[in-house]
């Protein structure tokens, strides 16, 4: 069964561009709006629970086209230091990610599996340092290892594998996390990647290893599952740092992706009506779609409040819609409102707003 999303007289029509289906990078979806992925930490041992396919389904039986899974680590020592993050191994995990899966296939709805690594944000155990590409000391993080040719080796293979065990749990895509100061971002920004070999320097050669993790992952996953690529400007600890100073720098970046076997690009920035360079109106989802001619997901403060569904301002639910269906972006992903609303879509389209609880940190804590 499916969310039944026929409008009502009070519901918000303007939604109705969003609520129609369409193909996104050869995927059938029944809606466009995507589920952001959020780190829940409820899988114990890296294995998801019957209750975290309860929570992913929730999402798609209302509405939601897309669902993007929380970050699930590969398979390798340097990844991360959290337990109840899960990963994505053969046996108990992807048994476990097989029925979320099912359970999002049941009620109509499509699912991508997030590969991640951490990199710096990775705590030093076991007096193992955190891998990353040059070893630069950030502000309040500990000293951490430069990786090796071969130490890239390694998780390139420990990505191909991740790729096959999501191919196996029945994952309709997958999505490479290379945003927010994570492992393959700190490739990409010049103030983390100091590197003076073939994987630093100019943004092209900063985006070669994130660019052969996708080429690993594209081998391994079915030809006509999309590999999606998740960047971002910002890193959770400098809103204000760049991967790219003006659309040529990001060009070189994300063709290297296009060229890796990228099928589709998410544009992570944390306000989606704000212009990505001068001079322009587009976005950071616009300019991907501009610049490589594949489809783009939007994401950045959709929804967080109920004033966001009245319409008339560029960062209400009018601007959002009014872009999609210019062509800037093809799907808009939900975040953190999500969290407390898992029937958000059903609600905005009912127009039962007083049931629409406003987004709130507290959210971040509950399960539902």
């Amino acid at each position: 069964m499916t969310a039944n999303l026929t409008f009502c007289p009070t519901g918000s029509a303007e939604l109705a561009p969003l609520l129609k289906p369409v193909t996104f990078a050869g995927m059938s979806l029944n809606s466009r709006f995507a589920m952001a992925p959020m780190t829940r930490g409820r899988s114990p041992g890296g294995v998801p629970t019957p209750e975290v396919a309860s929570y992913y389904r929730r999402r798609a039986e209302h509405g939601v086209g897309l669902i993007i899974t929380e970050g699930i680590l590969v398979d390798h020592p340097s990844a991360s230091h959290e337990d109840p993050v899960p990963r994505l191994t053969a046996g108990a995990a992807e048994a476990g990610w097989r029925r979320v899966v099912d359970e999002v296939h049941a009620v109509g709805g499509r699912i991508a599996a997030q590969l991640w690594h951490l990199g710096s944000l990775r705590e030093p155990i076991d007096g193992v340092a955190a891998w990353t590409p040059s070893g630069v000391r950030e502000p309040g993080r500990p000293t951490n290892h430069a990786m090796t040719v071969a130490d890239m080796d390694e998780l390139l293979a420990s990505y191909a594998e991740a790729a096959r065990v999501a191919a196996r749990a029945g994952f309709d895509a997958i999505e490479i996390h290379a945003a927010h100061g994570y492992l393959l971002d700190e490739f990409l920004w010049p103030f983390t990647n100091r590197r003076t070999d073939a994987f630093g320097g100019s943004p092209a050669r900063r985006a070669a290893f994130p660019a052969a993790v996708v080429r690993a992952v594209r081998a391994e996953f079915p030809a006509n599952r999309p590999v999606i690529v998740r960047f971002s400007q910002f890193k959770e600890r400098q809103f204000d740092a760049r991967i790219a100073e003006n659309p040529a720098e990001l060009n070189q970046i994300l063709t290297t992706f296009v060229d890796a076997g990228a099928t589709a690009l998410h544009a992570s920035q944390r306000r989606f009506w704000e212009p990505a360079f001068p001079g322009s109106e587009l976005n950071l989802a616009g300019w991907a779609k501009q610049l490589t001619g594949l489809p783009t997901i939007t994401v950045g403060s959709v929804g967080l409040t109920r004033d966001f569904l009245r319409p008339g301002r560029p960062e209400s639910i009018s601007g959002l819609v009014e872009r999609a269906t210019d062509g800037e972006y093809d799907l808009v992903a939900l975040g953190r409102i999500l969290l407390g609303n898992p029937g958000w879509v059903t609600h905005a389209v009912e127009g039962r707003l007083d049931d629409i609880v406003e987004y709130n940190k507290s959210h971040e804590d509950t399960y539902h």
